[in-house]
C-alpha cells in the first residue's frame, strides 16, 4: 500500500494538468463565431507570440546560467573582471526594442481596423460585404440587473434574450440606465462600455448558427453576477419566425412598463414585448422617459443658444463701444449678461 500511494499521486500530478488543459479547448475567445472576434483572437495570438520571444529566452537563459555556474561545477570559467560586451549589449537591447516596435505597429493598425464604431466591410476573411446590405439595428440598455434589447425596425423588445441572423451585420446602439456597465458577447466581438446619458456603438456579425453567452463585464452592484443573457445566431428564416413569435406572445413595452422594468431586480427571466413605445431608446439616452422630464439634448441645445446669444452680445459690445468689454462696474456687466 505504501508504494501505491506515491504512484497514485504521481499519476494525479501528470493527469490533472492534462485534463485542465483539455478543458480549455472550448474557450470561446479562441473559437469565436464572428469575424470581429476572430480578428481579435488573431491579434491576441500574435501579440502573445511576440512577447514570448522575449520571455522564453530570458527564462531559459536564467535556468542555463544557474545550472552552468552553480557552485558544484568546477569547469565553469569564473571571470570577475568582465564587465562589458558590445555584441551582448546589442542583442539585449535591440531584440526587445524591435519586438516592442512590432507590437506597437500591430496594435496601432488593429485599433483602427477593429474600431467598434466603424461599419463592417466584410462578412469574414473570404467574403466582402455585399453592396446594399443593411445592418440589423439593436438598441441595448444595461439595467439593474438585466439587459433590454429593442429592435426598432421590427418593433419588438426582449429582456435577457438576443437574436440575430447569421451573416448579417449588426449595429448595436448601447446605453445604460443608472451606472456604467459593459456589454460583452465573447463569441461575437469585444466588450463595449454602456454609460448613462451616452450612446456607444458596436458593429459586429455572427458567422455560424448557435447559442452564445453574453454578460456584463463591468461590476455594477449586487445583481452583477447574474446579469447574463443568451445570444442566438439564427438563419434568416429562423430569425423571421423568432420575430413573429415575440410579436405574438409579447405585451406592449410602454414608457410606464419600462419605468417598472427599470427598478432593480436580480435573476430576471426572459421577457418579450410585441411592440415598443416610439423613441423609447432616445428618451432613455436623454434621461426623459417619464412625463415632465426635460431631455438632456434639449437642455444642451438651450445652453448652446444662451452661449451663442452671450457671444453675440459680447461681439456687439466690443465692436460698438470704446469702453471695456463688459462695460464699467457691476451695472455694465449686468447689461451685457442680460
Amino acid at each position: 500500500m505504501s508504494m501505491h500511494r506515491p504512484i497514485r499521486w504521481l499519476l494525479l500530478a501528470v493527469v490533472l494538468p492534462v485534463l485542465l488543459s483539455l478543458a480549455g479547448c472550448n474557450a470561446v475567445l479562441l473559437s469565436p463565431a464572428g469575424d470581429l472576434a476572430v480578428r481579435q483572437r488573431d491579434l491576441i495570438i500574435i501579440s502573445t507570440g511576440l512577447m514570448l520571444l522575449i520571455i522564453v529566452p530570458v527564462i531559459v537563459l536564467t535556468l542555463v546560467f544557474a545550472w552552468r555556474y552553480r557552485a558544484a561545477n568546477a569547469d565553469a570559467h569564473y571571470n570577475p573582471d568582465w564587465d562589458h560586451s558590445t555584441v551582448l549589449e546589442l542583442l539585449i537591447w535591440s531584440a526587445p526594442l524591435l519586438i516592442i516596435i512590432a507590437l506597437g505597429a500591430i496594435t496601432w493598425v488593429s485599433t483602427h481596423k477593429l474600431d467598434p464604431y466603424q461599419p463592417l466591410t466584410r462578412l469574414d476573411e473570404s467574403r466582402p460585404l455585399p453592396p446594399g446590405t443593411q445592418p440589423l439595428t439593436v438598441e441595448v440598455v444595461a439595467m439593474d440587473w438585466k439587459w433590454l434589447f429593442v429592435y426598432p425596425e421590427q418593433g419588438i423588445a426582449t429582456v435577457n434574450e438576443l437574436a440575430a441572423p447569421v451573416d448579417r451585420p449588426i449595429r448595436f446602439k448601447i446605453t445604460s440606465t443608472t451606472m456604467m456597465n459593459s456589454f460583452f458577447i465573447p463569441a461575437l466581438a469585444g466588450q463595449v462600455y454602456a454609460m448613462p446619458g451616452m450612446e456607444t456603438r458596436l458593429h459586429a456579425v455572427v458567422n455560424r448558427p448557435g447559442v452564445y453567452e453574453g454578460f456584463s463585464a463591468n461590476y455594477s452592484g449586487a445583481g452583477f453576477s447574474h446579469m447574463r443573457f443568451r445570444f442566438h445566431g439564427l438563419s434568416d428564416d429562423d430569425f423571421g419566425r423568432w420575430v413573429q413569435t415575440v410579436r405574438a406572445a409579447g405585451a406592449p413595452l410602454s414608457r410606464a412598463t419600462y419605468t417598472q422594468l427599470a427598478q432593480p431586480s436580480e435573476r430576471e427571466p426572459v421577457r418579450r414585448y410585441g411592440s415598443v413605445d416610439a423613441n423609447l431608446f432616445d428618451a432613455i439616452v436623454n434621461r426623459c422617459v417619464q412625463a415632465g422630464q426635460v431631455c438632456q439634448k434639449d437642455l444642451m441645445a438651450r445652453d448652446a443658444q444662451r452661449a451663442a446669444g452671450l457671444g453675440a452680445a459680447v461681439c456687439t459690445a466690443s465692436n460698438t463701444q470704446a469702453e471695456p468689454l463688459f462695460g464699467t462696474g457691476a451695472a455694465g456687466a449686468g447689461e451685457v449678461l442680460r
